[in-house]
């Protein structure tokens, strides 16, 4: 069967632009993921996501290759791989960044269309915000935004404590300042999360000229050519081809520049080293990976009070028949933003997530007791990484190659550091008094910039942020143009994380489904 359109990743993009595209009835779309639907009861309720770790059925579980400044340590990269991506096993957390890195991608595109004067509409249209219309919000868009229904109250003493340490307290991080300490907002809508998946695919599923196939796994782009004229892919173990009129990949910043390779996109001499065939020799492909590195401090807690140790039961049974109570919780619920003294202008530069729980290794490790943990990451790391084939097997999982702490002056590790020290500063002030055990990690032991150095090479992980592989821009490196359109390929687009040119300040969700509202915008009007 034809179709106009053919979306490639039901995640955070992919289900913005089914909606979006299909609003049209005389535009026919398909929409293709790799992985199930998003059934799982723990995808719905927000504090099922500590439950989400092991569910390897609906996250590709990536690994990096070895990273030589992190002792050679492989990184888990969780993806998710459902309907709603990513966004149906995040955190929710509900951050846009700041205006100068929307401006810095207008630069880097040439497109003042990606300037946050003109973004912002975007995100105020695509949301519907618990709080009201503003001068920063929008109501009435397929996106629930929501204040947490539950807190922990570890969660009110690390805001007093971050604001006894003498930063600012903020309501609201997208509210045009972003420094200071509060409480996130989610994406959840009456204490359900409210995915990509959920807020944009669900209501569009009904719709005559929209085809959603799951477990179907996308094996290359078909050209004739220079023009992308449809997709082979994989479904209930057979080979299947689907033809249409535009291509468009949405399988984020892993995904996307591995099927470019596999369709003989990409670096010319790292296809044919593997035996494909070049079809256009793309330098940018793969290249350009940027993510944010996090590193965590963990306290004992000497009141029973984390969520180590909760009645699932007894939470699930309050969630199901009241939605109420920490079943609601995203349990990263209160962060922040800091200028570090390391700060080159007036932006952020480090971000805080805190978690009423001890966290080490993702929440794969359990440890004995309660305590709590914060997550710590410098925003705009100049390291950079690359994705590459394993193999010509479309089936065969890319090679990651994030290159942590490898930027040739050492200011990612210095961040690292003073990430490190940022945190623990926190938890020293007094509202922490009634609750401080002793530290678990980095350890009373590491005391000296040295022993800090050894503590992130040793436990520093991601915090889930990878963009940029696919990256636009108007040199020879870009891999996409400022509408998203691959480079030297007709009716092939790419619509994710990918296509940031640099990682912003904050969490990457809301800006991805930005991007793909920005994108269906595009398209309709081409």
């Amino acid at each position: 069967m034809k179709y106009d359109c053919i979306i490639v990743g039901a995640g955070s993009a992919g289900c913005v632009l089914a909606n979006r595209l299909s609003e049209d009835p005389n535009r026919r779309v398909l929409l293709l993921e790799a992985g199930p639907s998003d059934w799982h009861p723990f995808i719905h309720m927000p504090a099922g996501i500590a439950k989400l770790v092991g569910k390897k059925g609906i996250n590709w579980n990536y690994t990096t290759e070895p990273e030589a400044q992190l002792g050679g340590r492989r990184l888990w990269w969780p993806r998710g791989r459902v309907l709603g991506g990513s966004s149906s096993i995040n955190a929710m957390c509900y951050v846009r960044g700041v205006a100068g890195d929307y401006d810095g991608w207008a630069h880097a595109s040439g497109d003042e269309r990606w300037a946050w004067r003109n973004v912002l509409p975007v995100f105020k249209r695509s949301e519907n915000n618990v709080r009201g219309a503003s001068e920063w919000h929008g109501v009435g868009g397929a996106l629930s935004v929501s204040d947490l229904l539950y807190h922990n109250e570890l969660s009110q003493a690390f805001i007093d404590a971050a604001v006894a340490g003498g930063h600012a307290r903020n309501d609201d991080f997208n509210a045009g300042e972003q420094a200071g300490f509060g409480y996130y907002q989610v994406t959840q809508k009456n204490g359900a999360r409210a995915s990509a998946a959920q807020a944009f695919l669900k209501p569009a599923r009904a719709r005559a000229n929209l085809t959603v196939l799951t477990r179907a796994a996308t094996e290359r782009v078909l050209l004739s050519g220079a023009r992308a004229i449809g997709v082979d892919y994989r479904h209930r173990g057979r080979l299947t081809r689907a033809e249409g009129g535009e291509v468009i990949l949405c399988g984020g910043a892993i995904n996307s520049p591995q099927l470019l390779m596999l369709s003989g996109i990409g670096p010319a001499d790292h296809l044919r080293a593997l035996g494909i065939a070049v079809a256009h020799d793309l330098a940018g492909v793969g290249g350009n990976l940027q993510d944010h590195l996090d590193v965590c401090t963990l306290q004992h807690s000497t009141q029973p009070i984390t969520y180590d140790k909760l009645n699932d039961a007894a939470v699930a049974w309050q969630y199901l028949t009241k939605r109420k109570g920490p079943g609601t919780s995203n349990v990263a619920e209160a962060g922040g933003f800091a200028r570090s003294r390391f700060a080159r202008d007036a932006n952020c530069d480090v971000q805080f997530h805190f978690v009423p729980a001890m966290l080490d290794d993702h929440g794969r490790h359990r440890l004995p007791g309660h305590g709590y943990t914060v997550h710590a990451c410098f925003l705009r790391p100049r390291s950079r990484g690359t994705i590459r084939l394993r193999s010509a097997d479309p089936s065969a999982p890319a090679r990651i190659q994030a290159n942590y702490l490898s930027d040739a002056e050492g200011f990612d590790l210095k961040m690292m550091i003073e990430a490190t020290k940022l945190s623990r500063e926190i938890f020293a002030q007094a509202p922490f008094d009634a609750y401080r055990g002793s530290e678990i990690f980095p350890g009373a032991e590491a005391k000296t910039d040295a022993e800090l150095e050894a503590f992130v090479r040793n436990k520093a992980e991601t915090i889930y942020h990878p963009v940029g592989t696919c990256r636009m821009g108007t040199d020879n490196g870009a891999v996409v143009d400022s509408e998203l359109r691959v480079r030297g390929i007709e009716a092939l687009r790419v619509v994710d994380a990918s296509v940031m040119p640099s990682l912003l300040g904050g969490n990457t969700n809301a800006p991805t489904i930005m991007i793909a509202e920005r994108a269906a915008d595009l398209i309709r009007s081409a």
